[in-house]
């Protein structure tokens, strides 16, 4: 019989209050979780792979929970996997799963807003509707899912907006794929997967956010080290102070993959204006543009990019189809 494996790593859904700790703190097992479930939900088996807040997460981390899903994906007996996650960094390891496991096997992100000592605790209700949309044949195909207070997220659009709030997923470009309703699945939507063979990470990949005035002092500093890689979160559409380019330009000619996306919450970066460090003068230094990718899922797709030899010249190519 196909059963559901569910990985435990962590996070809110997996915390409690204690009082030496003065918060909560990690303190509830994959097991555990998994025994709030009602019996009749069907064959699970679950494994603890970690038990950290995913702000803790290291790359290796999310690394090696991606490697353990494709594993479990190539199981015959394995009809989905759902991860129990951090709030914090789960977009960024859904987004992962999304672009490197190549199934077509459910593969579904829960967690919580609500430590388990909480009034109001949303963990098992989360957990549950991760589960259901795991066992839904309509959620097959969908690459990697974010489940959360009843909505369905595809892994590339949705991102978290609030830092309280139990609605705090939102799809920004284009609303939840579909939503749990009691032990119905309902999928309105769906979308197509960009898959990137990937047998490792470019570890050495950095983020900046720009901020009206600001210097290129870090992106200078990149320069210098020789990193692989930047993604920086431009103005607007994609738009740069005009004495970013020199540092941009030289950073482009010294081998750096540079990445624009946009610091907006959603759109896409576009073509729409020819003064310094609009698009035009960015596209001239050779940059990369994002599309529609917020930062962090950028600097993921980058590093997924650049982990496999000879990437170079497709990376455009790799943001354009899909992003």
């Amino acid at each position: 019989m196909a059963r559901i494996q569910v990985i435990s790593t962590g996070g809110t859904i997996a915390m409690k209050h204690d009082d030496g700790a003065g918060g909560a703190i990690p303190a509830v097992a994959g097991g555990e979780l998994v025994a709030l479930l009602p019996a009749e939900i069907g064959a699970l088996e679950v494994e603890e792979y970690c038990n950290l807040p995913s702000a803790h997460f290291t790359l290796d981390t999310a690394w090696g929970i991606r490697t353990r899903v494709a594993e479990l994906a190539a199981q015959e007996g394995v009809q989905a996997i759902v991860v129990t996650h951090g709030t914090d960094a789960m977009e960024e390891t859904a987004y992962l799963l999304d672009l490197t496991v190549d199934t077509d096997k459910p593969m579904v992100l829960t967690g919580a807003m609500r430590t388990a000592s909480d009034v109001g605790y949303d963990g098992a209700a989360n957990l549950l509707a991760a589960v259901r949309v795991g066992a839904a044949d309509a959620c097959k195909g969908l690459g990697a899912l974010v489940v959360m207070n009843q909505e369905i997220h595809a892994a590339r659009h949705v991102t978290k907006v609030d830092t309280q709030s139990i609605d705090t997923f939102r799809s920004l470009l284009s609303g939840p794929l579909g939503r749990v309703d009691g032990d119905r699945v309902v999928v309105e939507m769906r979308v197509v997967r960009h898959y990137v063979p990937c047998t490792s990470l470019e570890p050495d990949v950095h983020l900046i956010k720009l901020g009206v005035g600001m210097d290129e002092r870090f992106l200078r500093q990149l320069v210098e080290q020789d990193v692989a890689g930047v993604v920086i979160e431009a103005l607007g559409g994609g738009r740069v102070p005009p004495w970013w380019m020199p540092t941009i330009s030289e950073a482009v000619e010294k081998g750096m993959a540079v990445v624009i996306a946009s610091r907006c919450p959603s759109g896409r970066v576009y073509d729409a204006y020819g003064y310094p460090g609009a698009y035009r003068d960015l596209e001239r230094a050779g940059v990369i543009f994002a599309e529609g990718l917020n930062g962090q899922k950028a600097r993921i797709k980058l590093m997924v990019a650049l982990g496999e030899p000879g990437a170079g010249t497709k990376i455009q190519e790799l943001f354009s189809a899909g992003s």
